[in-house]
């Protein structure tokens, strides 16, 4: 059956696929950065002010507000008074808790402002005191117990309720307008909406700002201390790794609360970067692992993540993010928890706390627009489904197409049967297995020259696609399809073959069939559900292929067809079959061109003045799908001279009886069906193609810009590879009808692309490198150095462009620190500092900051009798942060006033090399108390042992060499240790170490002079953060 208008013709192949490509890279890029537009009134959610929201944004954003900062306190303060003004505005019922004296009575909206709950905890061989200042906002359900229960000390009995949190800390070097400034202000929205009448929930609902989020998830783990934290049973975390675009489903405990998912309007996330986050090749982390391994709870991450470049740097601000972002996420926010609030069929009770149910969810959204959530367990039975029932429907395809003679694939000749012949006649050529390694070849030729550009590029200009993603995607794409074409089309070109579109699907049914059988596996023992698309993709080719099978059915009897043949008018009988054995049969083409030759050009004798190629007219590229193109090349004609013979007659009979085949392709084809291409182009294009591109994009996204954490650039290029043969491999069973006016100018593209790419500059003004600093002071010697850690190839002359540092020995090396590791540090003496006032050490405002140093900090540490304990009593000026660093391992640490709780290990199995301390009210202090085990007890206590910054490696070399006493032995890591002679307090059990305090509060001018520096010399395409807790960091030796 043929159609024409939908046959398989080069115009309208060329036509229909790129016109689909074309839209559906338009849509997918236009869902990846365009964010629907913010409404200016929304009537189902009335109390909710998106304007407002925005002010509310640029106040929180304006400085910055790190935990050790003054500022933190004035933003603690104003949410206080922004969150009353809500209730009051909404004339909602509410109390504080505390509560004020003479009020005592249950209300439908209480207020938490804790500034009582402390943890203290380890990780790695660092622990942790921390005293939060976290703001609660608990909204009674309509189904909640009516008691102040917190107030009776037992846990939470009921059906429990919602957590929805942010943290209202930024960063030192960032204004937090997106981290997490954006999800306190939707938070602040949310409590507007459900105190607001006819918006009560049914379960209760904690809104929790808390403090200390960007410094080891302090606030989150504050938060497990305070009776309101046994009440929630989900949640869902607000967060920002960008400055604006989508926020992100990006991480989800299970299958059932993420369906709470579906209601957004907007939904955007796939489970891929899940599974990033399981398998930790995502490097940073949020409150979502405190809430689910300390408390138990399922819930939902949702954050913003593009451009990473902003993440942390002075422009996360509101100049840089929208109130359409913030719209996003605001009214994913709104129905999401009022889906996990209000639903009944949601039913997180749970009585193990320390234990999540709920099922492996498999989740992703289609054009930001639907969204799709099952179990794993429905992925895996789906994957085993295919794995067993597509092979034998396929095989038992093959065995009806077998019995019915129509198995025309890998047939090379049909026996004939002739009257009056012997048994020495030829088969009938057949060609069926003629094109069956062509699409293998160029699937593996195609990746390869992929893989290839992606070694080039990281090997010339590695850190391109920092600033440059897209046209290291155009460049990879477009090399993939211009070689494939030419692979295809060049071997269609010499040996055309009807079969083509069936020898690539079946090759790309057995290569997803490998890789399901791989991705079948991890779902089973991983529990990795992000790779769906390769199981949709593996499905929809099997439904292709099996069309194909099907199209087979259309095609005459293996013996109908040879008895058609040797019955045509234009053969001469048994005698010319016959005298066709003196021909040696070598390739197979029993063809006919697209214009049968005239009478005259038949019959001509050919003489020594006939051109070899008198047919072969339009024989190149160009002349693919002309009308007047003819080949008869002699290589080809003798294995085919028995068909030829009868197509090239004028036998009207046979022509109406098996049609008319594509030109050059085998004459048997004409049966096949024209239009179910297009079936089949719709079944493996755009729904794999979508899936998978969703995933490049959100990938992409996530990865472009590690490399200045450190990550390492080549995966990232080597992952773009693997993606576009999943992208591409839909075309290529139809590519090789395309027209060369497309492939060539991709090959144009290809070629401007590659070019860019070796020669770009990596960064630019708008994708900045970002570059990590922090100031280290002596405070017994006044020393003082800058270090500025980076991408190997560029830190060094970014830091000798700030005067401080030109035209002096830089000392550069391998930053050893676990964040940091694949970076390099440079150091230099850099300004003094200011960050604490001379009239707070009692010096004249004009005396130099350096003679003030030693008043910085003060410390008393005392040994206690006979034992293997010290008591440290630390003070620091204008600062609540500090720490004491040991040379050898601590086995136990207690803060006085601090709190234990059994979920929380002191120190860990290996012990603590630091303990950090911090304090909510200012230069109060810390009283600690440590333990330690004698040196026999404990082999791994040096340095060397364990993580340590790189400032604290410098001064441990430099100190050793001022000190030394006797031989002094360089170890692997460039420290010095005493080998002999050591201080009488190691041999007596003692401890060395340092007392820290950090200092972190960039808002006043000329405060911490060497960071405004950077930020004013530095290339305008690299920027500086943070790299430290503090960006200044002073310490004093102690040795007790």
């Amino acid at each position: 059956m043929r159609l024409p208008i939908i046959a398989f013709s080069p115009v309208l192949v060329t036509v229909v696929t790129v016109l689909a490509y074309a839209v559906l890279i338009v849509f997918l890029l236009y869902t990846h950065h365009v964010v629907p537009e913010a409404p200016t009134w929304v009537s189902t959610y009335p109390a909710v002010d998106i304007a407002g929201a925005w002010q509310d944004l640029q106040v929180l954003s304006s400085r910055f507000h790190h935990y050790n900062t003054r500022r933190n306190d004035e933003v603690r303060n104003w949410l206080l008074r922004r969150i009353e003004t809500l209730l009051k505005s909404n004339n909602a019922s509410f109390r504080t808790e505390p509560p004020a004296p003479g009020v005592s009575s249950p209300a439908p909206v209480v207020i938490f402002n804790d500034m009582v709950s402390n943890v203290t905890m380890s990780q790695s061989r660092q622990s942790v005191y921390f005293e939060g200042t976290n703001i609660m906002v608990y909204i009674r359900g309509t189904e909640d117990d009516d008691r102040d229960w917190w107030k009776d000390g037992d846990s939470y009995e009921g059906q429990g309720g919602v957590l929805v949190n942010a943290h209202y800390d930024s960063v030192s070097t960032g204004f937090g307008a997106t981290d997490d400034g954006m999800g306190v202000v939707t938070i602040l929205q949310l409590i507007s909406h459900f105190i607001s009448e006819g918006k009560r929930p049914k379960r209760g609902i904690v809104a929790l700002l808390n403090n200390g989020e960007e410094d080891w998830l302090n606030g989150a783990n504050a938060f497990t201390r305070h009776p309101l934290s046994a009440f929630p049973r989900s949640f869902l975390n607000l967060e920002g790794a960008g400055s604006g675009g989508r926020s992100t489903l990006f991480r989800s405990t299970d299958t059932e609360v993420t369906k709470a998912y579906e209601s957004v309007s907007y939904p955007f996330g796939s489970a891929v970067s899940s599974d990033g986050f399981k398998r930790r090749l995502i490097r940073s982390g949020t409150d979502y692992s405190v809430f689910t391994s300390t408390l138990g709870l399922r819930g939902l991450d949702v954050a913003f993540m593009e451009p990473r470049s902003n993440y942390h740097t002075t422009r996360d601000n509101t100049k840089h993010a929208s109130i359409d972002s913030l719209w996003h996420m605001l009214s994913g926010a709104l129905a999401t928890v009022e889906t996990l609030a209000s639903a009944s069929g949601f039913t997180f009770n749970k009585p193990d706390p320390t234990h999540i149910e709920g099922s492996e969810g498999v989740w992703f959204d289609l054009f930001g627009q639907t969204f799709a959530v099952f179990r794993l367990t429905t992925l895996f039975a789906v994957s085993v489904t295919l794995l067993v029932a597509a092979p034998i429907i396929l095989i038992t395809l093959t065995v009806m197409l077998s019995r019915a003679e129509r198995w025309y694939p890998f047939s090379r000749k049909q026996r004939l049967q002739i009257d009056n012949a012997d048994d020495t006649i030829p088969g009938l050529p057949l060609d069926g297995l003629r094109g069956f390694f062509r699409p293998i070849v160029t699937m593996i030729v195609s990746t390869a020259v992929a893989v290839a550009l992606a070694f080039l590029v990281a090997k010339i200009n590695p850190y391109v696609i920092y600033s440059h993603r897209y046209t290291v995607w155009a460049m990879i794409l477009t090399g993939f399809t211009t070689v494939a074409w030419f692979c295809l089309r060049g071997a269609d070109f010499t040996r055309p073959t009807s079969l083509q579109r069936f020898y690539s699907l079946l090759w790309m049914y057995i290569i997803s069939y490998i890789l399901l059988v791989g991705v079948t596996i991890l779902e089973r023992n991983l529990d990795i559900a992000g790779v769906y698309f390769l199981v949709i993709y593996n499905g929809a080719v099997f439904v292709a292929l099996f069309i194909s099978y099907c199209e087979l059915f259309a095609l005459p009897k293996k013996s109908e067809y040879a008895q058609l043949v040797v019955n045509s008018d234009g053969l001469g009988g048994a005698e010319s079959i016959a005298s066709s054995r003196a021909i040696p049969p070598r390739s197979q083409n029993h063809s006919r061109s697209r214009e049968r030759p005239t009478t005259a050009d038949t019959d001509e004798n050919a003489n020594e003045n006939t051109s070899l190629l008198r047919n072969d007219r339009g024989t190149t590229f160009a002349g693919y799908g002309g009308a007047t193109r003819e080949r008869r090349a002699s290589g080809q004609a003798s294995s085919t001279l028995i068909a030829a013979a009868a197509f090239a007659s004028d036998d009207e009979a046979l022509t109406q009886t098996l049609g008319t085949p594509y030109p050059n392709e085998q004459p048997w084809s004409a049966r096949l069906p024209s239009w179910l291409w297009i079936l089949q182009f719709l079944l493996v294009c755009p729904i794999p193609v979508i899936l998978t591109g969703q995933i490049a994009l959100l990938l992409t996204s996530a990865l472009h810009q590690t490399p200045a954490d450190g990550n390492p650039v080549l995966p990232i290029y080597l992952f773009i590879a693997g993606l576009t043969y999943f992208l591409l491999a839909p075309l290529l069973p139809f590519l090789h009808r395309f027209h060369y006016h497309i492939p060539s100018l991709l090959a144009l593209i290809f070629i401007a692309t590659l070019i860019f790419n070796l020669l770009a500059p990596p960064f630019t003004e708008s994708n900045r490198l970002k570059t990590y600093f922090y100031q280290t002071i002596d405070l017994d010697t006044g020393e003082n150095y800058v270090s500025l850690t980076g991408i190997p190839d560029y830190i060094h002359s970014i830091a000798s462009s700030v005067p401080s540092a030109s035209g002096k020995d830089l000392h550069c090396g391998e930053q050893d620190l676990a964040k940091y590791a694949g970076l390099s540090s440079c150091h230099y003496p850099g300004p003094a500092p200011r960050v604490v006032k001379n009239q707070d050490v009692g010096l004249p405002e004009s005396t130099p900051p350096e003679l003030g140093y030693k008043d910085w900090l003060s410390y008393n540490v005392s040994r206690a009798k006979d034992a293997n304990s010290a008591r440290f009593e630390i003070r620091g000026k204008n600062t609540r942060a500090c720490r004491i660093l040991f040379d050898r391992p601590i086995s136990n640490f207690s803060v006085e006033g601090g709190a234990l709780d059994s979920r929380f290990e002191p120190v860990g199995e290996d012990g603590s090399d630091e303990v950090r301390l911090w304090s909510r009210e200012w230069e109060r202090g810390w009283n600690v108390t440590v333990e330690w085990k004698d040196d026999d007890e404990n082999e791994e206590g040096s340095v060397e042992g364990r993580g340590v910054s790189s400032w604290e490696r410098e001064d441990r070399t430099a100190h050793a060499r001022r000190t030394e006493q006797g031989g002094e032995k360089e170890i692997e890591n460039g420290i010095y240790e005493q080998e002999v002679g050591r201080s009488k307090e190691r041999e007596a059990g003692g401890m060395d170490g340092k007392v820290v305090c950090l200092w972190s509060d960039a808002n006043e001018a000329g405060a911490i002079p060497a960071l405004e520096e950077l930020w004013q010399y530095m290339p305008n395409w690299s920027t500086a953060v943070k790299g430290d807790d503090g960006l200044v960091i002073g310490f004093k030796r102690f040795a007790v």
